[in-house]
């Protein structure tokens, strides 16, 4: 079951992040070590050959494993990334991108994740990107 404190704790971060809203990215789901975030592929984010951009892929998968890992650290904390790192395995060519991330290792300073970034087109789900980071808990502003 999902401990509801600690889910709107995270969609309210989310809420507060101007990136997200820039993308029209919205938090699909989150649980304890996991979130799904996703965002449509439209005309201004896409590279030269009509593919979703790199950077879209890395934004929401860094993202999604953050909240992944905010989701288990104390509820006084904020989170950020300390090092990320991406594999594009093939173009994200489709009408939005999904990025799931999880929970790997999560210490009491430095919390492990992973991404996988799907290209979605109707009901077909291709996976594009994995990433594998850091990140670290901050105190609240």
């Amino acid at each position: 079951m999902t401990d509801i404190s600690m889910e709107t704790r995270v969609r309210a971060s989310f809420a507060q992040q101007t990136m997200m809203q820039t993308l029209a990215a919205s938090l699909i789901s989150v649980e304890p070590g996991r979130c799904v975030i996703r965002a449509p592929i439209v005309d201004h984010l896409r590279q030269q050959h009509g593919a979703a951009h790199a950077g879209l892929a890395f934004t929401l998968g860094d993202t999604a494993a953050g909240y992944a890992a905010l989701s288990m650290m104390p509820g006084d904390t904020e989170v950020m990334t300390v090092e990320m790192k991406i594999n594009l395995l093939s173009p994200a060519l489709g009408e939005a991108l999904e990025a799931v991330g999880q929970v790997m290792r999560a210490g009491k300073r430095l919390t492990i994740v992973t991404a996988e970034v799907f290209a979605l087109q109707g009901e077909t789900r291709k996976s594009v990107a994995l990433l594998q980071g850091t990140m670290i808990p901050v105190a609240q502003r």
